[in-house]
């Protein structure tokens, strides 16, 4: 079975839960956006939590069907038709040979998930079916679907059926303004005390330079460093150290103007100091803002931080018992 590409959509790729392991080679993770929402999509289908799903950005694409199957969107809201009848999100719908997927205009979020009950059967690329555009590896060649592509189905085991849906109450989704949690970094002795008073109180827009690579914030005042002598290897500018390693979700601020949260296809490393970083549990929200949404940074402990990530396992876990 294969899936036909009619339209591409605006930025629409195969990922699945990424490739861990090859981050200190300069290869990220990659990787759904929205960790949760790809596992939704997967299990209203059938499929392995982890399966590969495509991934749309703002606009869906439109997508042909060869054979029967069964079809689930999550995240952000942009309504699926089949042969232009409306289907509900976060719901599983059946979808028969020959006819099309396409989708209305986004409603909220940024990032859908669709999943075919066999998932998106692309090679394996180290461990992964994701794409990671910038070095054209993994997915469909390496790169975001474009028309006249034919995408390959795997065999689907394990199907629910259709109308099987997530409850309103287990999608999780981004505020107004959306809150993100953060642990301050080591390089937090970096910035005055005062510039750390207003980073945390001031409300942030997203930039429209908002990407897998990373998130760009703006509107918040400009950081204040504390002098100190440039130590030799770092740039001139105070915001720049001698070359360190990134973690996922560390908040860059170069010239300590404009924040930006690196996500699944950062670099690994480089020479801009780190504020601190976002924790796990709210690296998904990030990935269904759209640009001009407002957000304000949290200051959390690791506690807060270690109970985020077990409050957002717990939701998981309800969303698989809910299935049976």
């Amino acid at each position: 079975m294969t899936i036909r590409v009619i339209q591409q959509g605006l930025a629409t790729t195969v990922q699945d839960l990424g490739r861990p392991g090859y981050y200190h080679l300069g290869i990220p993770l990659s990787g759904a956006m929205d960790r949760l929402a790809l596992r939704a999509a997967n299990l209203l289908v059938g499929n392995d939590e982890g399966a590969a799903a495509l991934e749309a950005v703002f606009m869906g694409p439109t997508l042909e069907f060869t054979q029967d199957a069964l079809v689930a969107v999550s995240g952000a809201e942009m309504v699926p038709k089949v042969d232009g009848d409306p289907r509900e999100t976060w719901t599983s719908f059946a979808i028969k040979a020959g006819q099309s997927l396409s989708f209305e205009f986004l409603k909220s979020g940024a990032r859908a998930y669709i999943a075919v009950s066999g998932g998106i059967d692309v090679p394996v690329v180290l461990g992964s079916r994701s794409t990671y555009a910038l070095g054209a590896l993994g997915g469909h060649e390496g790169r975001p679907l474009q028309a006249g592509d034919e995408l390959p189905i795997g065999a689907s085991s394990g199907e629910k059926g259709e109308g099987v849906r997530v409850a309103e109450a287990h999608r999780r989704g981004p505020g107004n303004p959306a809150e993100l949690r953060m642990l301050p970094g080591l390089y937090w002795h970096r910035i005055t005390e005062g510039s750390g008073y207003s980073f945390f109180d001031d409300t942030w827009k997203v930039a429209p330079e908002a990407d897998r690579i990373g998130y760009r914030f703006r509107g918040g005042k400009k950081l204040e460093f504390v002098d100190r002598e440039q130590p030799f290897g770092a740039g001139s500018d105070p915001s720049n150290i001698v070359d360190g390693c990134y973690p996922y979700g560390s908040i860059q601020v170069p010239g300590g103007t404009e924040p930006i949260v690196l996500h699944r296809d950062a670099v690994s490393g480089g020479g801009y100091f780190m504020l601190g970083t976002v924790i796990s549990a709210d690296m998904d929200l990030i990935g269904q803002l759209q640009p001009h949404t407002p957000a304000k940074f949290v200051e959390v402990t690791m506690e807060e931080a270690l109970a985020a990530r077990k409050d957002r396992q717990g939701l998981l876990d309800t969303i698989r018992a809910s299935f049976g």
